[in-house]
Parts: structure tokens; sequence; C-alpha cells
């Protein structure tokens, strides 16, 4: 085959470090934004950002061209970085060293979609560590809770 061709979905969930910084209404939108470009610069497509004051769900395609933890780091510092330019609330904003990152089939893509569209109301009945786990737990991932939370 003389073309390396792939469609890779991913879903990435990354939460604010400690709840020591927490991302404000007014500055979301923007950082979705600004995420979504540092996506796009990484050869890769944003198909939705959201999240809460704590944590962010990104549903993306991915490059056939960089491996996964290179891909989120790229996204956490770069963000890390851009928000601390946002005013003295974010002076010491930092992003949880780990994160989690779960395949998504083409038939699920609109699903997945539509649950991160919706974190807001959907964290009114479950706390991002319940939500967590269930990921986890359903794509059958072995962990070890005290360690999650770091």
């Amino acid at each position: 085959m003389a073309q390396s061709l792939s469609k890779l979905y991913v879903h990435i969930v990354f939460h604010v470090k400690h709840n020591d910084v927490l991302i404000r209404p007014e500055e979301e939108k923007e950082l979705y934004a600004y995420i979504g470009g540092v996506i796009k610069a990484n050869e890769s497509f944003p198909i939705k950002i959201n999240g809460t004051e704590n944590h962010l769900h990104i549903l993306t395609t991915m490059s056939k061209n960089l491996p996964l933890s290179k891909f989120v780091e790229e996204i956490k510092r770069n963000s890390s970085r851009w928000i601390k330019t946002k005013g003295e609330h974010y002076h010491f904003f930092k992003w949880q060293g780990g994160y989690g990152a779960f395949s998504v089939s083409q038939s699920k893509v609109a699903a997945v979609e539509k649950y991160i569209e919706n974190q807001k109301e959907h964290h009114k009945k479950e706390t991002f560590q319940e939500e967590y786990v269930k990921f986890l737990q359903e794509y059958n991932i072995d962990f070890d809770e005290k360690f999650l939370w770091t």
C-alpha cells in the first residue's frame, strides 16, 4: 500500500489539578476554541470540546503522525500556558498529570458528541470521579483508585 490512511476517533478527559484553580464560565468558550486550534495545529480535527469548571472532555480525530501521549501533552501544555494569560485568577493553574483516552467507533461519534455537549447537565447528577471510574470500568481498564486523583 503506497499511502497511509486512518481516521481515529478519541474521547479525551482530563482534570484541573487538585481543584485548586477552576475554569470560570467567562473563559470556557475561549479556552475550548484555543484547544481546538491546538488540535488543528497537530494535524487533527476537533469535533466537540466541553466540560465543567474542573474538567474537560474532547472528542477529536487524531493524526496518524502523533502518539496519543504527545498529542494530549501538546493540548494540556499549550492550554495551560494560554489560560495563565487570562488574569491573576489563573496564575497557579495546572492540569492534573494524567488523562483518560478512549477509542470511539464511527457509529458512536454522534452519541459521544451529545454526551460531551451535555456535560453541565450530566454533572448535576454525577460527580467527575463517578463518571471517570465508570469510563474506566466500561473500557475494562485496570486502575488503582488511590492513584487516580493525585
